[in-house]
């Protein structure tokens, strides 16, 4: 879910500045703010390219399906006992599940700062920073909190206890109790935020585009609509296909096509 999130946070950032022809027209040719605090120390001298979102939309892309396969082969390691949580060991896999997921969320991340950094004047109008750290907070929170609990368990601070009925229970099971409490809580303020963060008003009020149809939804339909997996299947096979020669962007509000020079 948290990669569905990063993903759907991008793609509503590029429908707020109208699709990705509208971003290019105004970043194309621009120089790269380069600042350690922006994550683009390296990028001194750099101008913004139609490679730019590429790599924008490859970075969030990626953990949508790095994420899933995580969790197809924690549940295959579970069940073949190679699989424990707070499990250091290089003989299990819950090092090395951590250290690629911990990868695969960190690179997403950066490529949705990247994003916001290089449209933050254009973004502006619709107040993107709270939402931005609104959204962050979630992931990094529920992922960061279990490692540090998983650490704990290993350092023994977490004991195993014994539960109502007199049955033990290992630190690993009292480690996440903790972790599912804390979430209980987090998620009530996290709710707070996002009620903030995305108020209903701005739908509400918002101009329509004239050149866009708008049709109204049964609950249900936009429900699947939403969780339709065909967006991601299509900017994924856009954004990483090897023989892709040519990145044409549509613009909303123009009829003709831009096409941009191969990366």
């Amino acid at each position: 879910m948290s990669a569905f999130v990063i993903y759907s946070f991008l793609s509503l950032c590029y429908e707020y500045l109208g699709g990705e022809g509208n971003i290019m027209s105004e970043l194309r040719g621009r120089p790269v703010r380069a600042s350690c605090v922006n994550g683009t120390c390296c990028l001194a001298g750099a101008t913004y390219t139609i490679g730019f979102l590429r790599f924008c939309k490859q970075a969030t892309l990626q953990f949508c399906f790095i994420k899933p396969v995580c969790a197809f082969v924690i549940i295959f390691l579970q069940s073949a006992g190679h699989y424990h949580d707070g499990d250091w060991s290089p003989n299990g896999g819950y090092l090395y599940i951590t250290i690629v997921y911990n990868f695969s969320v960190s690179l997403a991340l950066y490529g949705l700062f990247l994003f916001l950094g290089a449209t933050r004047e254009m973004l502006k109008p619709f107040d993107p920073v709270l939402k931005f750290f609104t959204v962050k907070s979630v992931i990094f929170l529920s992922f960061w909190q279990g490692v540090a609990l998983a650490i704990l368990e290993k350092a023994e601070v977490i004991s195993p206890i014994i539960d109502a009925h007199g049955v033990p229970t290992t630190a690993g099971t009292v480690s996440a109790g903790y972790q599912n409490f804390l979430i209980c809580i987090e998620m009530l303020a996290a709710a707070v935020a996002l009620r903030y963060a995305f108020p209903a008003s701005v739908y509400a009020h918002a101009h329509r585009d004239p050149h866009r149809s708008v049709t109204m939804q049964s609950i249900s339909s936009s429900l699947k609509e939403t969780m339709n997996p065909k967006d991601i299947m299509t900017d994924a096979f856009h954004n990483f296909h090897p023989q892709y020669q040519q990145y044409t962007q549509y613009s909303s509000d123009v009829t003709s096509q831009l096409p941009y020079e191969k990366l």
